[in-house]
């Protein structure tokens, strides 16, 4: 998911500010998600 929006979509109006955070939570969720596979991993 990262990397996938562009500078130019921000300033032509494409994305707005909804749109990045709608981006930003579901990086946070990734993030998440994968802390804790990593740390159920190593319980195992």
């Amino acid at each position: 998911m990262r990397g996938v929006c562009r500078y130019e979509s921000l300033v032509d109006g494409t994305l707005d500010l909804v749109d990045v955070a709608i981006m930003n939570e579901a990086l946070d969720a990734s993030d998440e998600n994968s802390a804790r596979a990593q740390e159920a991993a190593k319980k195992t």
